[in-house]
C-alpha cells in the first residue's frame, strides 16, 4: 500500500549552537488580517490537520449553544488545558456538581499534574492519578453539563454520534467554513476534528469578532479575563494572555497555537515535528502577529528561546 507523503512543510525556526544552525523546525502558520483576509501564510495552511487542544474555544460554544450553565471561570476551564493545579481541579468539580453529578460520570483518563508545582504536592500528598486532575476534565465537565441541560445521555457523551458530538461536528464547521475532513480520538477520548491550519484561525477570528453578549464573545471574554483556568502557572497560554490584555491563546499538542489579538488579527500555526519541548510554536506565532502589525512588545522575550550549554547560554531558536 502507498503511503500518502507529509505535506509540504517549510522552515519556521532554527535552532543555533556555538554559531552554528543545529537544527530546524518545518511547519506551517496562517495569519489573518483583522479583517478576515489571509495576510500572512507560508507552508501548507489548506492541508487538513488536527488542531487538538487549540479546538477547544469551539467545543466550548458547542456547550453553550447546548444551553449549558457556564460563565467566568467555568466558561475559561471548559475551553482550556489546565494544569491540574487545585483550583482546577475545584472548578471541574464544582460545574459537575452544578449539573448534579460527580467525579465519576468524567470519561477522560486519569492523570497526574501537569503543572511542576502542582506535580510535586501531587507527590508528597501520595495521591493517585485522577481524572479531575486530566488537563481536559473542565472540557468534559462542561460537555457533560450540556448533556444535562439536553437531556442527553452522559454514559456515552464522546461518542461521535452523540448528539452532543454532532453538535460540536456542526459548530466547528460552521465557524471554520469548511468539512471536517477526518474524525480521529484525541488523547482525552474525546472526538478530534481535522480541518485546514486557515480554518482553524478563521474558526477564531469568527468567534473574536462576534457582536457583544454572543456566546462566542462570553467564551473569548472568559479565556482572557481568567487566563490562570486556561492554562495555568507557568504555563504558555496564561503567561500570554496576562501580559497581553485581551489576547487570546490556546494551544494545542503536536505543535498547534493559535493566538487572537484583541483588534482583530490572528494566527494559526502547527510545527511539524510535534514541538516535544514547546520551544518553537509560541515564537513562530508571535513573530506572525508581529508582521500582522499587532505590537507583542509586552512578551517579547518569547521571541527567542534560549540554548544552553553548560550553565552558559550558547544558542537560540528563532524565527525564519
Amino acid at each position: 500500500m502507498t503511503r500518502a507523503l507529509l505535506p509540504e512543510y517549510v522552515p519556521l525556526a532554527e535552532v543555533t549552537r556555538s554559531g552554528m544552525r543545529e537544527s530546524v523546525h518545518y511547519g506551517a502558520v496562517v495569519g489573518l488580517a483583522a479583517d478576515g483576509r489571509i495576510a500572512h501564510a507560508r507552508g501548507p495552511v489548506h492541508q487538513s490537520m488536527f488542531p487538538r487542544s487549540s479546538a477547544k474555544p469551539f467545543q466550548a460554544l458547542a456547550m453553550l449553544r447546548a444551553g449549558a450553565p457556564l460563565s467566568g471561570p467555568s466558561l475559561a476551564i471548559a475551553a482550556g488545558s489546565h494544569g491540574g493545579e487545585p483550583i482546577h481541579e475545584e472548578r471541574a468539580r464544582l460545574i459537575l456538581a452544578e449539573a448534579g453529578l460527580t467525579p465519576d460520570a468524567l470519561r477522560c483518563p486519569p492523570a497526574v499534574p501537569g503543572g511542576s508545582a502542582a506535580r510535586q504536592e501531587f507527590v508528597r500528598a501520595g495521591r493517585e492519578p485522577d481524572r479531575l486532575l486530566m488537563n481536559c476534565s473542565g472540557k468534559h465537565a462542561g460537555m457533560l453539563s450540556a448533556c444535562v441541560v439536553r437531556g442527553w445521555d452522559t454514559e456515552d457523551y464522546l461518542d461521535p454520534g452523540h448528539p452532543f458530538q454532532v453538535l460540536v461536528r456542526e459548530t466547528i464547521e460552521d465557524l471554520c467554513g469548511e468539512p471536517v475532513a477526518h474524525t480521529a480520538v484525541d488523547g482525552c477520548g474525546a472526538p478530534q476534528l481535522a480541518v485546514s491550519l486557515a480554518g482553524l484561525a478563521r474558526g477564531l477570528w469568527r468567534m473574536r469578532t462576534a457582536p457583544e453578549g454572543s456566546p462566542e464573545h462570553a467564551i473569548l471574554t472568559a479565556m482572557s479575563t481568567h487566563p490562570e483556568y486556561v492554562s495555568g502557572t507557568g504555563r504558555v497560554d496564561t503567561d500570554l494572555m496576562t501580559r497581553m490584555p485581551g489576547l487570546v491563546s490556546k494551544i494545542g499538542a503536536d505543535g498547534v497555537l493559535v493566538l487572537g489579538a484583541a483588534t482583530g488579527e490572528t494566527v494559526a500555526v502547527k510545527i511539524s515535528d510535534g514541538d516535544a519541548a514547546e520551544r518553537a510554536r509560541t515564537l513562530v506565532a508571535l513573530d506572525a502577529l508581529r508582521t500582522l502589525g499587532v505590537d507583542v512588545t509586552p512578551v517579547e522575550d518569547r521571541l527567542r528561546v534560549p540554548v544552553h550549554g553548560g550553565e552558559a547560554v550558547v544558542g537560540e531558536v528563532r524565527a525564519l
